[in-house]
């Protein structure tokens, strides 16, 4: 089942599938949401960047209004963003009033590393006069997420997490931090596993998120020239055994790593089938031959549009 969920450090239930919007088209979006809830999706995953949570909220109150959901049925996640690292609790509810929501299920670092402060609710990257990111160095990764954690306790925030954090800090973070982030939100997918990280984030209690979890698809294609993990030998082969599509195998891979998957789609046959993902196991030998195909091969490299290699 689609509402199938786990019990984060921080004492909530969060569904382990869920819609990422990223990407998803403001004009589209209201219709998407309606139907995805219709569906049986309970967990969207959003963010300021994505300058889409003002669609996402007008979708979310109608459905309220319609009875298809209640507030408590859902868990809606999104994320501060690099200029409001100093203007936590106002981008905060900046992202509230958006949602048209009193509380988030999660609130995200979308990731460590503060920028020059451009207005909350202003989301495009700060670059200096030469192009490149304008990091602001006055504001630690610290600070930031002690102003998380006021989040919490002004009952703003159910749960907070971290995104896009490697081990080592992922590491700092449990060492600075009160309240433990119950999250970390990541790239993973077949042909980038990252098994270390995801380990060291398990073994600490934090939830591990894969994002862009079928592998990047045509949108990093177009930008990064990357292949698709789905269309691997391996995966298509695993597929026809189980009668099923290589996302799918994709995502029930992600699940039994007891990783939380946020595939993206606007389509509604996909939507149906990134769910149908519940009524079947894959053997601990198709696990072993995924396992087999890594490529250590990032897809999503936004910073690259920035001027610096955030990953290095």
């Amino acid at each position: 089942m689609a509402d199938s969920a786990i019990v984060l450090n921080s004492g909530h239930r969060m569904p382990v599938l869920g819609l990422g919007v990223w990407r998803a088209e403001p004009e589209l979006l209201h219709s998407l949401i309606l139907e995805a809830i219709r569906l049986g999706y309970r967990h969207f995953d959003c963010a300021a960047d994505y300058q889409n949570e003002k669609e996402v909220g007008q979708a979310l109150a109608e459905a309220f209004r319609q009875g298809l959901v209640k507030r408590s049925d859902l868990f809606i996640t999104t994320k501060l963003w690099n200029s409001d690292h100093g203007h936590v609790r106002e981008a905060c509810e900046d992202s509230l009033k958006n949602l048209q929501v009193d509380y988030l299920d999660l609130y995200l670092v979308h990731f460590p590393l503060a920028t020059r402060h451009t207005g909350v609710g202003t989301t495009s990257s700060a670059l200096d006069g030469d192009g490149v990111l304008d990091i602001d160095v006055t504001i630690s990764l610290e600070t930031t997420w002690h102003a998380m954690e006021d989040l919490v306790h002004a009952g703003l925030v159910r749960s907070i997490g971290i995104s896009n954090y490697d081990v080592f800090l992922t590491r700092d973070c449990l060492a600075y931090s009160k309240i433990k982030p119950a999250v970390n939100q990541i790239e993973t997918h077949p042909y980038f596993q990252r098994e270390s990280l995801v380990k060291f984030c398990q073994k600490h209690g934090i939830a591990v998120t894969a994002h862009t979890p079928l592998g990047g698809g045509v949108a990093n294609k177009e930008w990064f020239g990357s292949v698709s993990a789905l269309d691997d030998p391996v995966l298509q082969n695993i597929a026809s055994k189980y009668n099923r599509t290589p996302a799918q195998i994709a995502l029930r891979w992600g699940l039994q790593r007891n990783t939380i998957v946020i595939p993206k789609s606007s389509r509604l046959e996909r939507l149906q089938e990134n769910m149908a993902v519940f009524d079947f196991q894959l053997s601990e030998e198709d696990m072993q031959a995924i396992k087999g195909i890594d490529k250590k091969m990032r897809t999503n490299q936004p910073a690259v549009f920035w001027g610096i290699d955030l990953f290095a």
